[in-house]
C-alpha cells in the first residue's frame, strides 16, 4: 500500500514516470549494442568459404571429377566458379599460388569441341588460358585452374574444385 500512496503524492506520477523513462532508454542503448555486437558477427559466406567482391568461394579439399566436381558444388547450392572478371582472376591465382593444387573450373566444351560454355550455359567470353592453351590433347573438355592461367584436361581426371555461390548480408558464424 505504501507504494501506491507515493504515487498518488503530488509529484509521484512524474517521479514514476521518469524513472520508467530511464529505464527504458537503458534497454534501447542495450538493444542498440547488441545490434552493433550481432552486426560484427556476420559474415556474407558461410564457415569456411572465402568471401571476395559479391560471391562466396569454397576451395575443396577433396579430388574428383569436373562432373562429380559440379554435383558437389550443386550440393552446397552452389556452382564450379564462373571467372567474369581480371579482378576475381586475381583472386583466384592468389588462392592458387598459396596451395598450388591444380582445381576444376567450371568451364567445359564437352558438348561441342572448340566452344567452351561455362557451368550456366553462358558462352566463353574472357579468358585466361595459358600459353599454348587449350591445346585439346587427348580429348581435354574440361577446364582447370593451374597457379598461372587455365589449362584444359581430361574431364575424368580427379582435382580439387572451386565452388562459387553469391554472397548474402548475414550468414551465422
Amino acid at each position: 500500500m505504501a507504494e501506491m500512496h507515493s504515487s498518488e503524492e503530488p509529484g509521484g506520477y512524474a517521479v514514476a514516470a521518469h524513472q520508467i523513462q530511464s529505464s527504458l532508454e537503458g534497454i534501447r542503448e542495450q538493444v542498440a549494442q547488441m545490434n552493433i555486437t550481432l552486426t560484427a558477427l556476420c559474415y556474407p559466406c558461410p564457415r569456411g568459404w572465402e568471401h571476395f567482391e559479391e560471391s562466396c568461394y569454397f576451395f575443396s579439399r577433396s579430388q574428383k571429377t569436373w562432373e562429380a566436381s559440379v554435383a558437389a558444388c550443386q550440393n552446397l547450392k552452389a556452382q564450379l566458379v564462373i571467372i567474369n572478371s581480371e579482378a576475381e582472376e586475381r583472386f583466384l591465382q592468389a588462392w592458387e599460388v598459396r596451395n598450388k593444387k591444380r582445381t576444376w573450373i567450371g568451364l567445359s566444351d564437352q558438348h561441342h569441341e572448340g566452344s567452351w560454355h561455362w557451368v550456366d550455359g553462358t558462352p566463353l567470353q574472357l579468358s585466361f588460358w595459358n600459353e599454348g592453351e587449350p591445346n585439346n590433347i587427348s580429348e581435354e573438355d574440361c577446364a582447370e585452374y593451374f597457379v598461372d592461367g587455365w589449362n584444359d584436361s581430361l574431364c575424368h581426371l580427379e582435382k580439387a574444385c572451386i565452388c562459387e555461390k553469391a554472397s548474402s548480408p548475414c550468414q551465422p558464424l
